[in-house]
């Protein structure tokens, strides 16, 4: 098969043939058709990721069809159309017992822990658990946009941050995950106040649901949030970084949930938080990581609805070969919305 490869971190990736990955008795090889660009997956060519052993493909955000199945698996066929969490479940350690796959004890990430979507061909472990029919109605770019950055905000607008009708949420930092949060988070009836430095990316929140828009460099986040809302009901950062973390917690309503999916890395990780706030004004701070593969029913319907539809968030389809080029540029923040791979050769 065709893959873009690094064979060590932080240097260019090449696209070549490699040899195709062949199931572990509980995994499927999914046929590749859409890979979402995340930066993620910067995170992991830059050495940030202990999972990624060398040499890597990347790719996490996939959909594409069953090309071939492992022995023990059970529940789907050859040329179904599927998609995949990018963090999948074992469904035997405590967490996935209790329903908690994406935090998984012995969890496989496509992209990270193995190879990825990077290429013609990527293996699913545990494929009787982790993967998701995909309806006729949601084409290959739109579903890979999901596995990731979509779902993500999903679960950390629905389930973690509990938003309910009515409510005031901030979205800080508008890229994918930033404008995904800012839809659904409008879809489901709350208010929303839209973060970010740059303009264009401002005016697509805006499209996408937003009904206030804060330049970030233009004024003061915390104190313009407060006078917009008298403190929001729900906070999320999805950049990560010290400064968007903090204003996050900071501007909360007394009760108020700060909401972290933006990882934290290099000088950016172990911020700040301001832990006076938080005791006197009993806030919670939730980390979000992933959605389940059952819990994706919910979103799915709403996107087949036209409730939500995150194909308006897809700003570029390329090549794999332009792939390899642009992800040591990810930390830079290219493009207005979420660039999906959908030719490989």
């Amino acid at each position: 098969m065709i893959a873009a490869v690094f064979e060590t971190f932080r240097t260019p990736l090449i696209v070549r043939t490699v040899p195709d990955p062949i199931p572990q008795p509980d995994a499927a090889i999914i046929a590749v058709r859409a890979c979402g660009l995340c930066r993620s997956d910067w995170h992991g060519w830059m050495g940030h990721d202990s999972d990624v052993q060398l040499p890597h493909v990347p790719g996490h955000e996939l959909a594409g069809e069953v090309a071939a199945l492992g022995s023990l698996v059970r529940t789907w066929k050859p040329g179904q159309r599927v998609t995949a969490p990018f963090c999948c479940g074992c469904d035997s350690c405590d967490q996935c017992r209790s329903g908690n796959h994406q935090i998984c004890d012995r969890y496989t990430q496509p992209g990270f822990t193995h190879w990825g979507a990077f290429a013609e061909f990527v293996e699913i472990r545990y494929a009787d658990v982790n993967l998701v029919s995909l309806p006729d109605s949601i084409d290959d770019a739109t579903a890979a946009s999901l596995g990731c950055r979509f779902a993500t905000s999903f679960r950390a607008i629905v389930f973690q941050g509990r938003v309910q009708a009515g409510d005031w949420v901030a979205i800080h930092g508008c890229g994918g995950v930033g404008l995904s949060a800012v839809m659904i988070a409008a879809a489901v009836g709350a208010r929303v106040i839209a973060v970010d430095v740059r303009q264009d990316r401002l005016e697509l929140a805006r499209r996408c649901g937003a009904s206030d828009l804060l330049d970030a460099s233009k004024s003061d986040v915390v104190s313009a949030i407060r006078d917009l809302s008298g403190g929001v009901h729900v906070s999320l950062d999805a950049l990560g970084s010290k400064q968007t973390c903090w204003n996050s917690v900071k501007c909360l309503r007394k009760r108020g949930r700060h909401v972290q999916v933006g990882l934290m890395a290099g000088p950016d990780a172990d911020p700040p938080i301001p832990m006076g706030a938080v005791i006197a004004n009993e806030l919670e701070l939730i980390g979000s990581h992933g959605m389940q593969a059952f819990e994706y029913g919910r979103m799915l319907s709403m996107i087949e609805a036209g409730v939500l539809n995150p194909s308006m968030l897809i700003s570029d389809r390329i090549t794999l070969t332009e792939a390899a080029s642009l992800l040591p540029g990810m930390h830079e923040f290219p493009g207005t919305g979420v660039t999906v791979i959908d030719r490989f050769v």
